[in-house]
């Protein structure tokens, strides 16, 4: 049943998932090695940017891992790699202020990103639950569960796709306020451009895999 011919269509997701997290990591771990001319730490710019913003009420914390960066809205804390912490790379100017990006649109109330926080609880529950209780309706030919099933997947998916204008935003937030308080250079900036272009493809990858998953199950359920 994995291998019905329906699983077709996620090749192209796939493919384009394996191509996103190449391209990440490489011009990640190129732009790892150029140093800003500033000096400035991934969280000393971060730092800068939130208190310009007169966004005091983050912390800034260091995380394990190569690229697990992310904002907390709850705990209302910017958790860095080392690397990007106290690295003084364009890559971690990059991702650090990006992460600042989404805590200003935390401060500031960014719909999307409200949106997305609301409905977080539905869509992990959906991503848990939606495949076992379709795929339990498809085996045992009961059309309510897989029905169940798809609309649960659906918010999930809706979740997924949400996270682009989310992302997106916060890497336009953090190129433009690097230039304006004269963080980078304007080399420098197409760096960081370059860094969060490649980055925004992995969830480009992710919301892609999510609706054509998404159109699988709908083919699937006709043929029930």
């Amino acid at each position: 049943m994995l291998w019905d011919s329906t699983f077709l269509l996620l090749i192209p997701a796939m493919a384009f998932a394996l191509y996103a997290q190449n391209k990440v990591k490489s011009t990640y771990r190129k732009y790892l090695e150029v140093p800003s001319a500033r000096g400035l730490t991934g969280a000393e710019a971060a730092g800068q940017l939130l208190n310009a913003a007169g966004v005091g009420n983050v912390r800034i914390e260091t995380v394990a891992g190569e690229l697990t960066d992310h904002y907390d809205p709850r705990a209302r804390k910017l958790c860095l790699s080392e690397a990007n912490y106290g690295g003084t790379s364009v890559s971690a100017l990059g991702v650090a202020c990006h992460e600042a990006g989404h805590a200003l649109q935390h401060a500031g109330g960014y719909g999307p990103l409200e949106l997305r926080q609301n409905i977080f609880p539905i869509a992990s529950f959906g991503s848990k639950l939606a495949m076992p209780l379709f795929f339990v309706g498809f085996l045992f030919s009961y059309p309510v569960l897989m029905d169940i099933g798809i609309v649960v997947y659906l918010v999930a998916a809706f979740f997924t796709v949400l996270t682009l204008p989310v992302e997106f935003d916060a890497s336009k937030r953090a190129v433009t306020l690097l230039n304006r308080h004269g963080i980078v250079t304007p080399e420098e900036s197409g760096h960081v451009k370059a860094v969060l272009n490649a980055a925004a493809l992995t969830y480009v990858a992710a919301a892609l895999m999510a609706v054509l998953q998404l159109v699988r199950l709908i083919a699937m359920r006709g043929r029930r």
